[in-house]
């Protein structure tokens, strides 16, 4: 998927850099203290990484592309780890983590083992802000990439696998981006117990 990305880097950065989700930083930063310690999971153009800096929160950035990290450095002037989900092994690090439309991209044989490591890098208490395209199961689109959509029930059946996470609230929102706003996410708010 890295791949993807790593070619079409401006393209990817120019179409998400602008794109207005502050309707998605309430919820999120009302669960969280001042102060405390994001890990942006999946930070793209840096976007909310530059966000959440300006309002006094401690980031952590991450992405699996080389060429969107270079990009995300450039804008926020904040460093960004090249590292996949997959391979993160932070333990108790983190009040919270931001994955906003990030975890898509995460093959279903390999989604529980994430969220399992977001939990470990979670303080107790720590939450997970996350959005999927709405739907059900894997698909690959045109362009390659492959996408992994969810539903309630879908999350709800991985989450209860998970003895150190509950889900705390879900709900459905439109695109952000112009001539998308009938694609619908799922998004979801986890609380590590």
């Amino acid at each position: 998927m890295s791949e993807y990305y790593n070619k079409n880097a401006s393209i990817y950065f120019n179409d998400t850099v602008n794109a207005d989700v502050s309707e998605l930083y309430g919820p999120f930063l009302e669960q969280i203290p001042y102060n405390a310690h994001i890990l942006d999971a999946g930070c793209g153009s840096g976007r909310d990484t530059l966000y959440f800096l300006k309002k006094g929160y401690i980031v952590t950035s991450i992405d699996a592309s080389d060429e969107i990290a270079k990009l995300a450095e450039e804008y926020t002037k904040h460093p960004v780890t090249v590292v996949r989900f997959q391979d993160i092994i932070w333990e108790n690090e983190f009040d919270a983590i931001w994955a906003c439309a990030t975890l898509l991209h995460v093959p279903s044989t390999e989604i529980r083992t994430v969220f399992r490591k977001f939990s470990l890098a979670l303080k107790t208490g720590g939450i997970i802000d996350g959005s999927f395209k709405y739907g059900s199961g894997e698909r690959i689109k045109s362009d390659g990439r492959q996408f992994l959509d969810m539903n309630e029930v879908d999350l709800s059946n991985i989450i209860n696998d998970i003895d150190s996470l509950r889900i705390e609230k879900t709900w459905t929102t439109g695109d952000v981006r112009p001539g998308r706003e009938n694609e619908k996410w799922l998004n979801f708010i986890i609380r590590k117990k």
